[in-house]
């Protein structure tokens, strides 16, 4: 996967932002505004993505590729990385995981909207 194909998944999501909320190369996705997606744009190796805490641990324990989320909650989210083992497919399911566990966290109203 390279980065407009992430780019391209993440945008297809319904309610789904972009930007730069933190400096110019950490692109950032967002969900009513609550991030659920990032990667450093310059250098296309890894993607933050929140996920359940316990599949978490299952993640980091069976893929070499998937990390405690590095400067994230270590507890809530994973660094992914694009260029192990980790499969394609699983990355995509990961983060539809992603968007799906924020998206929960929304008012009823917001995710109505959705």
């Amino acid at each position: 996967m390279n980065i407009e194909e992430y780019r391209d998944f993440c945008l297809q999501k319904k309610g789904v932002t972009e930007g730069f909320s933190f400096d110019e190369k950490t692109l950032v996705f967002k969900v009513a505004g609550k991030m659920f997606a990032l990667t450093d744009v310059d250098v296309f190796s890894y993607v933050n993505l929140k996920c359940d805490p316990e599949r978490a641990i299952e993640l980091r324990k069976t893929y070499n590729g998937v990390k405690a989320g590095w400067h994230m909650n270590k507890r809530l989210w994973n660094s992914v990385s694009v260029e192990k083992d980790v499969p394609e497919e699983l990355l995509l399911e990961l983060i539809t995981h992603s968007y799906n566990e924020i998206a929960k966290t929304l008012t009823k109203k917001l995710r109505d909207g959705l």
